[in-house]
């Protein structure tokens, strides 16, 4: 009886510590995934497709770049629903969450002038994406928007990630150079870079399963009188 106690507790602390970590690392991943986007769009040598996308519309329409990015979350996430997919926390609290960090983030940061901090700037970018997607993603919450797309219609249809994901990105580039998006060295570099650095990031930040957690063996229990 003592040990079953025993196990119980020490299961359920172990969850509160999973769940802690769940929710910690997803708003730290979720802030500094929008703060490394300020960073490469201060650095000025392109940035990722979509964001090559919110840049084009913010030319035509002088919004926030944090709140084009929050409408166009909004509008991918209607983009589920024939689909089927199911958004998670992690997908309403990206929504949310990223925007205002990339208002920040070009708050805080000054724009460089000489060419060597910028690549320096971009460097560092896609550093902190590779990391704080990592942490999102790792806290198993559920995708972002975007991401959840591209699950969502290989899901749905059987198409390989890896077309879905050229034909989804390839149509937001285009799309957002057309609107004057910026489209650069950063560009490629994410294209190239980002997934093998978070294929890296992945696997060390993902929370374990508190279904995972040991429980006590019979020869690690208390005895009792």
């Amino acid at each position: 009886m003592a040990f079953s106690l025993s196990s119980s507790r020490s299961s359920s602390s172990f969850g509160a510590l999973i769940m802690t970590r769940r929710v910690t690392q997803l708003i730290v991943g979720l802030v500094l995934y929008g703060f490394s986007i300020a960073m490469m769009l201060r650095a000025g040598l392109g940035t990722a497709p979509w964001d090559v996308l919110t840049q084009g519309i913010l030319l035509h329409t002088g919004l926030p770049f944090g709140l084009i990015t929050n409408i166009v979350g909004v509008l991918v996430l209607l983009l589920w629903i024939p689909i089927r997919q199911r958004p998670g926390v992690g997908t309403v609290a990206n929504v949310i969450t990223i925007g205002p960090s990339i208002e920040l983030g070009l708050a805080l940061l000054p724009t460089p002038v000489d060419l060597l901090p910028r690549i320096l700037l971009l460097a560092g970018a896609l550093v902190l994406l590779a990391i704080a997607t990592g942490l999102y993603i790792g806290a198993r919450f559920g995708p972002g928007p975007r991401d959840g797309l591209m699950t969502g219609i290989h899901k749905r249809f059987g198409w390989k990630i890896w077309i879905v994901r050229t034909v989804i990105e390839v149509t937001v580039l285009g799309g957002g150079w057309l609107l004057g998006g910026t489209v650069g060295v950063g560009t490629l570099a994410f294209a190239l870079l980002i997934g093998p650095m978070v294929n890296v990031t992945l696997p060390l930040l993902r929370v374990p399963d508190a279904a995972a957690h040991p429980a006590a063996t019979p020869a690690e229990a208390p005895v009792s009188a």
